[in-house]
């Protein structure tokens, strides 16, 4: 199974999961070709009334049901987060494919020209329906486009009528049509999710350090709140700044400002747990959102990121640099529960450890938070007004 669904080398992680997470497909589309396959096999077992034709029926009523219902599971399952019957809808989609293709042999053997015509169009029309519903997985497409087409070539070789033998040329061309197609189609859309992830990450990630950018971060701090919220777990806003970084860029120049930036950006990783999103705001601010931690836990933790950034750093082979790093930390929901909220008083306790001698960290006190949502109710009213100004 997991040769059969495998899209090539050098595809992300992400991407895979999200290819084989297509293969389920949407419960609507996948009742509208189940209906026409039953239907097909009840109208043809309804005219001829073999035993046959009507085992086919039954199989494949059976077959479509028990895809349903693991259909309706997984999608259960992606919701909840849990692990999705993948295999189970692999076999039932190859054990479907196998049934079309019995029945086009059983309705081209009853001798029922009509029937066989029946039959053959709609497995050849659903032969469309597997290509471009499973081409994240081309190899499990070009199988079950196999198993549906290939025995009716093979029959129809062995039965003796020669007007038919053309369809021996026309089934494999078709075949090998439509599976260079799922695989065409495939590497399209590889190469659309790699594009659409590469925007992204782009759009929310600082080129300079490879950390995330503002919008990034408020996006990441947006969803950690929530989820706290949720959990009744306490996050940590840490808010640095360099101290003393602008001497480096007019003393050395921008290149080592921009090794001095990279740097500071490393060593708040190692600073902060692994699973901490960390962000440069712009120019010589970072910021780092810690879950998970109390009071004393936050300072200790920022006490270490001003010894870790204030370490000083290689320009060159000869040049060594410093600068100091001052913190501010807001907790939440202790000092707010919104984005805009954290974010100001934990800026209000940067600007406390700058004014008290910087190289410092200070958490948030109760007049603090006070003072830094008092200047942020007093900036949002002012824009307020502005706007209503210009209006």
């Amino acid at each position: 199974m997991r040769w059969l669904t495998d899209v090539g080398p050098n595809v992300p992680g992400d991407i895979r999961a999200a290819l084989i997470s297509q293969l389920f497909g949407a419960v609507p589309i996948f009742a509208g070709g189940a209906i026409n396959s039953v239907a097909i096999a009840a109208i043809i077992a309804y005219r001829l009334q073999t035993g046959l034709l009507v085992a086919w029926f039954v199989l494949e009523l059976m077959i479509c049901l028990a895809r349903l219902a693991v259909l309706v599971a997984a999608h259960r399952a992606i919701r909840l987060h849990r692990p999705t019957p993948t295999d189970l809808h692999l076999l039932l989609s190859m054990a479907w494919s196998l049934s079309l293709g019995l029945g086009a042999i059983a309705s081209i053997g009853s001798g029922d020209w009509l029937v066989a015509m029946l039959a053959s169009m709609s497995t050849a029309a659903m032969i469309g329906g597997i290509c471009f519903r499973n081409f994240g997985a081309p190899r499990f497409a070009g199988l079950m486009m196999l198993i549906s087409l290939g025995p009716v070539a093979v029959y129809i070789a062995l039965l003796g009528e020669p007007m038919l033998y053309i369809m021996i040329y026309q089934v494999p061309m078709y075949l090998a049509a439509m599976a260079g197609a799922a695989f065409r189609l495939n590497r399209m859309l590889i190469t659309t999710m790699r594009a659409e992830r590469e925007n992204s990450h782009r759009a929310h990630h600082d080129a300079l350090t490879g950390l995330l950018n503002r919008a990034g971060f408020i996006d990441a701090l947006e969803a950690k709140i929530a989820q706290s919220g949720r959990e009744g777990r306490p996050v940590a806003l840490f808010f640095v700044d360099l101290d003393e970084f602008k001497p480096i860029n007019d003393t050395f120049g921008h290149g080592a400002g921009d090794r001095v930036l990279r740097g500071a950006a490393e060593r708040l990783r190692k600073a902060v747990p692994e699973s901490a999103a960390i962000a440069r705001m712009g120019g010589d601010e970072f910021v780092a959102l810690v879950e998970n931690v109390t009071a004393e836990q936050a300072l200790a933790m920022g006490q270490r990121i001003v010894g870790e950034i204030g370490a000083p750093y290689q320009l060159d082979s000869e040049t060594r640099a410093s600068v100091g790093a001052s913190v501010g930390i807001a907790l939440s929901p202790d000092h707010g529960s919104q984005v805009a909220e954290l974010l100001a008083v934990a800026d209000g306790a940067l600007y406390e450890a700058k004014s008290s001698g910087k190289s410092r960290c200070c958490l948030a006190s109760i007049d603090l938070n006070l003072t830094a949502l008092r200047r942020l109710q007093t900036g949002s009213k002012r824009a307020t007004n502005e706007t209503s100004v210009a209006a």
